[in-house]
């Protein structure tokens, strides 16, 4: 297992991040929340989580440890993979999703894709003695600013990559444009895009 990596970030994409540990590129996915604090050149520490399959090992990073532990307790559910559970982190923060499953709160859970109302059912019944009371685990830091440039590539990049078309993450991007302003906060502005997605 691979606990976290370390090490200057080499490249920043829309949905990942190569960070350069010991001469090699390491490539994580990454949520756009998590993409939006990464500025190439610096020096940064991810918690990370690597999941084997027989055909490929796919390593995701993530802000701090309450988020991959969150990440890697979701998929003890039936039917959550990591793409699931990534687009879970992505749309919910930590607490967000124990107060969901301690809530039974089902509208909440069916706001992440691929989660439909029989999904979020099970995962309440199956996570609801193991995430925890909200607040038990430090908070992901408050919103993060990025380049006002790139904002809507990562924000379109992030919905695509959660399971929207082409077509609906335009018109969220175009949707939630006015709240960017001069600092843009991505993961904020990815927030309200899914709200407005999955209330139309």
């Amino acid at each position: 297992m691979i606990a976290f990596v370390r090490g200057e970030v080499a490249a920043v994409g829309l949905t990942t991040a190569v960070v350069a540990v010991g001469g090699i590129g390491l490539e994580l996915q990454c949520t756009p929340g998590t993409l939006a604090t990464l500025r190439r050149g610096e020096q940064v520490t991810l918690p990370s989580s690597l999941v084997v399959r027989e055909d490929s090992l796919t390593l995701f990073g993530f802000l701090d440890e309450d988020e991959k532990q969150v990440f890697q307790l979701v998929q003890t559910a039936s039917g959550v993979g990591p793409k699931v559970a990534q687009a879970m982190v992505a749309v919910l923060r930590p607490d967000e999703l124990r107060r969901a499953v301690r809530d039974e709160d089902v509208k909440t859970l069916t706001r992440v894709p691929g989660i439909g109302p029989k999904g979020a059912q099970r995962i309440i019944l199956e996570l609801k003695d193991k995430v925890g009371v909200p607040g038990t685990s430090a908070a992901l830091p408050d919103g993060t600013t990025a380049p006002a440039a790139g904002w809507r590539e990562q924000v379109h990049g992030g919905l695509v990559g959660l399971g929207w078309t082409a077509k609906e993450a335009d018109k969220a991007v175009e949707g939630v444009a006015p709240q960017a302003g001069d600092t843009p906060d991505v993961g904020a502005l990815l927030r309200a895009a899914l709200q407005s997605l999955s209330r139309a």
